[in-house]
């Protein structure tokens, strides 16, 4: 039966990304902005503060957890807050954590870029299959840089880890993917650069798993892919080959 969809992981697989979380000059610039805002905190407690509550959301019982940036900068703006912070419009001040993990975000980044061939292999598989995303990764960020990178309008839908609490390879998050899209596993295929996130999440659900060997990623995880490619111009090949198998 031929495929009707085709699922991409992002970081590492459509894109290469590099971040440095523990960067003290990312919290010191976003302590800057927050204090522009009235929420007072210096650097070192909102490093402290941020990989504490961080640990603490993933401990939600789940078997592979997950964070919520938006839901982790709102706790600290609340508990440090002053009266200048309700004297802005309230627009301002419901977007405020939405802004302040964007600005974390784009603060810790050091690399960001398509893989080679990306986009011109979407371009062609967007004619026959639909496209969709199933990302680890969070909410507050994750369109901005798939817009970033000139890909925001390739994928619909885009499930993102944050918004559930847990992680691939849960395969809860695959099944969001395919019940949107009306299709059954067996109808569509996984691209992912992870072995145990990726294709073993793949292989759990069902779905035809496709390891792109990229310089991100789990490669050692006992978890074995039908197909593999190293270059993402090899991926109409592999499409050709299973649709005929």
């Amino acid at each position: 039966m031929k495929k009707k969809a085709i699922l991409f992981d992002v970081n590492g697989t459509l894109s290469e990304i590099w971040t440095d979380e523990g960067d003290d000059n990312v919290f010191r610039i976003l302590s800057n902005f927050m204090n522009y805002q009235g929420v007072k905190i210096q650097p070192s407690d909102l490093k402290s503060l941020y990989f504490e509550i961080n640990e603490a959301q993933r401990k939600n019982g789940e078997h592979h957890p997950e964070f919520d940036a938006i839901k982790l900068f709102k706790e600290i703006m609340k508990d440090h807050k002053t009266k200048f912070t309700s004297t802005l419009p309230k627009e301002k001040i419901d977007l405020m954590p939405q802004l302040f993990a964007e600005i974390f975000r784009a603060s810790s980044l050091k690399i960001l870029r398509l893989y080679p061939n990306v986009k011109t292999v979407l371009d062609t598989l967007k004619k026959d299959y639909k496209l969709a995303v199933v990302s680890d990764g969070q909410e507050a960020w994750a369109r901005q840089e798939l817009n970033f990178v000139g890909l925001n309008d390739y994928f619909n839908p885009v499930i993102i880890s944050s918004k559930y609490g847990y992680r691939k390879p849960d395969p809860r998050l695959f099944k969001k993917a395919l019940d949107e899209l009306g299709i059954e596993p067996f109808e569509a295929i996984y691209v992912g650069n992870d072995k145990f996130h990726d294709i073993l999440g793949a292989n759990q659900i069902g779905m035809t798993s496709v390891w792109f060997k990229s310089n991100q990623g789990d490669q050692t995880y006992k978890a074995t892919p039908d197909y593999t490619m190293t270059n993402w111009s090899e991926l109409p090949e592999i499409i050709s080959k299973i649709e005929k198998d």
